[in-house]
């Protein structure tokens, strides 16, 4: 399952297209600014949308430190100001693509898809190999998750068995810390948009999950969904 950061400051523009491309199957995290998206460069994800007006950081600065930590690191840009020269400086800095505001929400879609086929081709786990060897596992106190080898440890080392769906639900649920998640919407990330079931399977699922790591911060938002919170 892919991994997609999107970074825009216009809150309306920023839930419809999060919305499409979760739809698709991919794991989505948003940003409202530059300087929150900052601090997530070193998750590296498996492709980065961002806006070139953003307060804080903008998308400029933004691609450079992206592209200083991993060179290969697929980036669509997206903008609302002179087309052509915001082009040719996303060229310059290395972006893979390119978007000009107003949109349809569905050509951004269709341009990550070929995208993410053209970098991640032949490649089934979505990342390549060198970045695959380069992303750190990540820290959700007191465990670790080693996405490459899809385990995960608790503080004492000690590995914590998760089956297939229970790993990719905290995936998901880590990769949008501090977001309240509907039901609806995991499921999507989850089994796909094909699944035709019950939304309870999400809080089955979410029971086992707590089960087998009692120390996940892992909050119940009654008749909506779930929030992962800080430790």
């Amino acid at each position: 399952m892919y991994r997609i950061y999107l970074v825009e400051d216009e809150e309306h523009l920023r839930g419809v297209l999060a919305a499409y491309l979760e739809k698709e199957g991919w794991q989505v995290r948003s940003f409202a600014d530059g300087t929150s998206a900052r601090s997530a460069i070193s998750e590296r994800p498996d492709l980065w949308v961002l806006d070139i007006m953003l307060p804080g950081v903008d998308g400029y600065q933004l691609m450079r430190e992206i592209k200083a930590d991993q060179p290969a690191q697929p980036v669509i840009f997206i903008s609302a100001r002179d087309a052509d020269i915001d082009r040719i400086i996303g060229l310059e800095l290395g972006s893979d693509d390119y978007l000009a505001k107003p949109f349809l929400p569905r050509e951004l879609v269709i341009r990550t898809r070929k995208l993410l086929e053209r970098v991640y081709a032949g490649h089934s786990s979505g990342m390549m190999p060198a970045m695959l060897e380069r992303r750190p596992r990540l820290n959700v106190a007191p465990y670790w998750i080693d996405e490459q080898a899809r385990t995960v440890t608790d503080k004492d080392g000690s590995k914590v068995d998760l089956t297939s769906k229970e790993f990719e639900l905290l995936l998901y649920l880590v990769s949008h810390h501090g977001q309240v998640l509907e039901r609806e919407q995991v499921l999507r990330a989850v089994w796909g948009i094909d699944y035709f079931g019950t939304d309870r399977v999400v809080d089955d699922l979410v029971r086992r999950l707590r089960r087998k790591l009692p120390e996940l911060r892992l909050e119940t938002v009654y008749g909506y969904g779930y929030r992962m919170v800080k430790a």
